[in-house]
């Protein structure tokens, strides 16, 4: 693109922004690749297979592989739908902002809330995820004898992955940008590139393994001992789990959009490209990693559960290996602050509508790097304190009325699983947001639209994420095979509950929408204050807010 055209699209960006109220604080550096790069690196088909690969293997066999498919399609009609919303609304805070404008401040309040923290928890998952595959590099090249399931290993590690990170962050919007665009290439190898060095070292397995259960919905062969009866229904409901917690993380090129040129076009395509490629990636990856198993049946499912991706890799030359640990780190890292910049964009426009306590100082954007300092290093702190909580392990079961907290199951690990329970509901409720504007009368007026198709791509985006948030968090007893391997019964959901009732009794003593219903402003829909009207008991500004210097 030539400067001329760049300035254009630049203008064009900003002049949108005004028309919504706000002024330009942050700098439009971000291409189509970066923002992209961004997405996909959040998403991070590596980073998930790598952490997950045991969950559907040891429930669903190799034919897990084809459970894929549906996240991925799922996925692809909410990333039209945010698409729409992003091109129409290209502000940072994403979610937030679609649902402020989309059905009233404080529905926008409450998706901010809950996606917030679903992002400042998934930091943590991810920075945490990478401990053990630094103890062994260390190992392979220092001679380190690092105890991975140590508490305090998993501290330090993670504050100076941390502290790595948002030092990147705060330098710049580029700086994160060419962070995540090298970690697409660390993806592109990392999956597509092993797929061939494991073809190449030679598979152990025909394609029609892929379509086999090896045993595992059977409790006698099953490598963790549960028992599916021989359905591979009940099996494939948890073994859908894995991929479900890859494909996300695409919203999060519209939190950058206020840094990006040509938003309402690039974003939404940016989120679209995220998930086909990251559904690409990750069917390639999986698949070579089942066809190059060791042994056959349920025994050799059993070993590859029990070793882990690296008892499938260990046989490659050690040269190689160690190559893989530094690129699997790499995209943990990547990942890890691609998050983090997502997260940090969402507390500023969330504190730029004075929705948070300390706003004013939230929303201050460093004049020099042009970011949202105060922001990242918020963040940065909160994530630790929530990294702090694998220290909070009962050695036995803990009872409380009806729930019953499993021992040994640090508090960290029964968090993490609001970081995609979370994910989902502020997604469902971003989608009914959209579905609320369009029967109003909500006329898509960006770059990217649905047309025609809007309203049945909302509705079977609205009922992809209500069934899987549905299978998420659903308990069903420490006894049974999704309470024992995943949602430990009440956990997940109780989690939810805690984070809401938090949230409703802030909401209830500090009244955030009031601060939140004088951003409303959209010259497009000049109606659009009226609308929003009783949502708040003090009426929206006359004029458009200027936002915080």
């Amino acid at each position: 693109m030539s400067h001329a055209a760049d300035t254009h699209e630049t203008d064009h960006d900003d002049a949108r922004l005004a028309t919504l109220g706000y002024q330009p604080q942050l700098r439009r550096v971000l291409g189509l690749f970066a923002n992209f790069a961004v997405a996909f690196t959040y998403l991070s088909p590596m980073v998930g297979i790598y952490s997950l690969f045991i969950l559907g293997l040891g429930t669903g066999g190799p034919a897990y592989i084809w459970l894929n498919l549906i996240p991925i399609i799922g996925m692809l009609f909410v990333a039209l739908v945010f698409g729409e919303l992003a091109s129409h609304y290209p502000v940072a805070g994403a979610l937030y902002q679609y649902s402020k404008f989309s059905v009233g401040p404080g529905y926008g309040w409450f998706v901010g809330w809950f996606y917030g923290f679903a992002l400042l928890i998934t930091v943590a998952a991810v920075d945490t995820g990478v401990v053990s595959y630094f103890a062994a590099l260390t190992h392979n090249w220092f001679g380190w004898n690092l105890d991975p399931a140590s508490h305090f290993t998993i501290l330090w590690v993670t504050v100076l992955l941390l502290l790595i990170q948002t030092t990147l962050n705060i330098t710049g919007a580029k700086v994160m940008g060419r962070v995540a665009q090298f970690g697409v290439y660390v993806e592109i190898v990392g999956t597509f590139g092993i797929a061939i060095i494991l073809a190449i070292h030679g598979f152990h397995h025909g394609l029609g393994y892929l379509f086999s259960t090896q045993g595992q919905t059977h409790a006698s062969t099953n490598a963790f001992g549960v028992d599916f009866h021989g359905s591979f229904l009940a099996a494939g409901l948890i073994a859908v789990l894995a991929p479900v917690y890859i494909y996300y993380g695409f919203e999060s090129a519209g939190d950058i959009s206020e840094e990006t040129r040509d938003a309402g076009r690039q974003v939404p395509r940016a989120m679209r490209l995220a998930v086909i490629w990251g559904g690409i990636g990750s069917l390639v990856l999986t698949a070579a990693l089942l066809l190059a198993i060791p042994g056959d049946g349920s025994k050799g499912v059993g070993d590859a559960v029990g070793g882990g991706v690296p008892f499938i890799l260990e046989e490659l030359p050690s040269g190689v290996q160690d190559f893989l640990l530094l690129m699997i780190i790499f995209a943990f890292f990547s990942c890890g602050t691609s998050i983090q910049g997502a997260g940090s964009r969402l507390a500023f426009s969330y504190a730029r509508d004075q929705a948070l306590p300390a706003s004013s100082w939230i929303s201050r954007v460093h004049q020099r790097f042009g970011t949202p300092v105060n922001a990242l290093i918020g963040g940065a702190v909160i994530t630790v304190l929530f990294v702090l909580l694998v220290f909070v392990s009962p050695a036995e079961n803990k009872h409380f009325l009806f729930i019953t907290y499993p021992g040994g199951i640090n508090a960290l690990l029964a968090l993490v699983s609001f970081g995609v329970s979370g994910i989902y509901l502020s997604f469902l409720l971003t989608v009914i947001a959209a579905a609320i504007a369009r029967s109003r009368g909500w006329v898509p007026e960006g770059r990217f639209t649905l047309g025609r198709w809007g309203t049945t791509v909302t509705w079977v985006a609205l009922l992809y994420l209500g069934l899987m948030l549905i299978n998420v968090v659903v308990p069903t007893g420490l006894d049974s095979p999704r309470g024992a391997l995943f949602n430990y019964d009440w956990i997940t959901l109780l989690v939810i509950v805690i984070i809401a009732i938090v949230g409703a009794a802030y909401f209830l003593l500090a009244r955030p929408d009031r601060g939140v219903s004088h951003h409303l402003h959209d010259e497009l829909e000049p109606s659009g204050s009226e609308r929003h009207l009783g949502s708040s008991d003090e009426p929206p500004s006359e004029t458009p807010p200027v936002a915080r210097a």
